[in-house]
């Protein structure tokens, strides 16, 4: 590799040093849970998406260790040619009953789910009306798509609506309005009731990224369109956040759809199927959620216990009913200081700045889990007024 090359790259990396932008790994050493154990230390985690505390439930470890013996380690190629078994149709239908639709189709992540979900469905006859915010998969996948694309302004709906317009006067065929259900930074709900409302009004699909929402969100913990009681044509999610928290993702809607989909889509047509171990996981997750009623009301108490204790104490915290409760800081360095002397103070957090956020609205992401205990949250809460008033955030 060329000197120039590496040099250039090498620049790169200490301009994203200097400007405080640096993203570090600490290497956990324990099973992912409410309390864990980073560099010898056991600490309190409230940056996980482990939303009902699943990722080390004991019923998810033996069910992924059970099925290794009589379905083996990988299926060592892609489900067209030798890679489909009986449990990843039984997941795909059990999903799609879970989400009252038609039937389902598994991904290795929802990152490839949305990267194959556009270009198969939609032309240049057609148009994507993509919320600012969506997440970058999202972003992606449209990207690979032909089609038209419009941009509207985070939840606004009558921005949304100026571009349905703009789309039936270009003379479109179809038209997909794509949105997060949860918009992962800020922990804001997509307004689904009026977007499902403008969709019928002006012939138009929706497509919900619902990766932060479905497991808890709901009283059936079937996600947002649960939450809401409405109906959205197409659903993406994963098994990585609530429901046990490994990987694999998935689209569900019509079977037409889905059908197409299993012809057409490249992440599906040219990556491995997922382990056996981690669909028989993902059953059992499945199972756990719909007798889960106990565990998500227990995310939810702990959501607004957590988010009327950090208001007393005088953060900024941005409003909602999520679980996603980010703490406004502005300045990246601030946020990564601020994490660092949290950590020391056995609290495990992260800070999230640009590019992942704009600049000039770095934050602390806190989320919540069924996992966590009251005394654990006292103790998080006490460690964050100590290190607030030590940076001056708080006084």
């Amino acid at each position: 590799m060329s000197d120039p090359f590496l040099t250039h790259i090498s620049q790169t990396l200490e301009q994203i040093e200097a400007e405080g932008l640096m993203k570090r790994e600490r290497m956990i050493t324990s099973p992912q849970a409410g309390e864990i154990t980073v560099a010898g230390r056991e600490v309190i985690n409230l940056c996980a998406n482990n939303y009902l505390g699943l990722a080390d439930h004991p019923a998810l470890i033996e069910a992924a260790q059970s099925a290794m013996g009589p379905k083996g380690f990988g299926m060592a190629s892609v489900r067209f040619i030798c890679g489909t078994q009986d449990i990843h149709r039984e997941l795909e239908q059990k999903l799609a009953t879970f989400l009252n639709k038609d039937d389902t189709i598994l991904f290795a992540a929802c990152f490839d789910a949305n990267g194959g979900l556009f270009e198969p469905l939609l032309g240049p006859e057609d148009a994507i009306i993509s919320d600012s915010l969506n997440h970058a998969s999202i972003i992606d996948g449209i990207r690979l798509s032909k089609a038209k694309r419009y941009r509207y302004l985070n939840n606004d709906m009558n921005d949304l609506e100026a571009w349905l317009k703009q789309a039936r006067a270009d003379g479109v065929r179809h038209i997909m309005i794509a949105t997060d259900g949860v918009f992962s930074m800020d922990g804001y709900l997509a307004n689904l009731p009026e977007i499902t409302r403008l969709a019928k009004e002006y012939d138009a699909l929706v497509m919900v990224d619902d990766c932060h929402a479905t497991g808890f969100m709901g009283p059936n913990g079937a996600g947002t369109p649960d939450h809401f009681g409405v109906d959205v044509d197409i659903l993406t999610g994963t098994l990585g956040k609530a429901l046990g928290g490994a990987i694999g993702g998935y689209i569900a809607g019509p079977q037409p759809v889905i059908d197409l989909l299993r012809q057409r889509a490249r992440p599906y047509l040219f990556s491995n199927s997922l382990p056996p171990s981690i669909v028989a996981a993902g059953l059992e997750a499945l199972r756990l959620v719909e007798q889960g009623a106990d565990q998500r009301a227990q995310l939810f108490e702990n959501a607004r216990y957590w988010r009327e204790s950090l208001e007393k104490l005088g953060f900024d915290v941005l409003p909602g009913e999520h679980p996603i409760i980010p703490v406004m800081l502005g300045e990246a360095q601030l946020a990564q200081d601020m994490a660092a002397k949290l950590f020391e103070e056995g609290v495990y957090v992260s800070g999230f700045f640009f590019p992942v956020v704009p600049r000039g609205q770095a934050r602390i992401r806190t989320q919540m889990n069924a996992a966590l205990r009251r005394d654990d949250l006292d103790r998080a809460l006490a460690a964050f007024g100590k290190v607030g008033r030590e940076l001056g955030i708080v006084s």
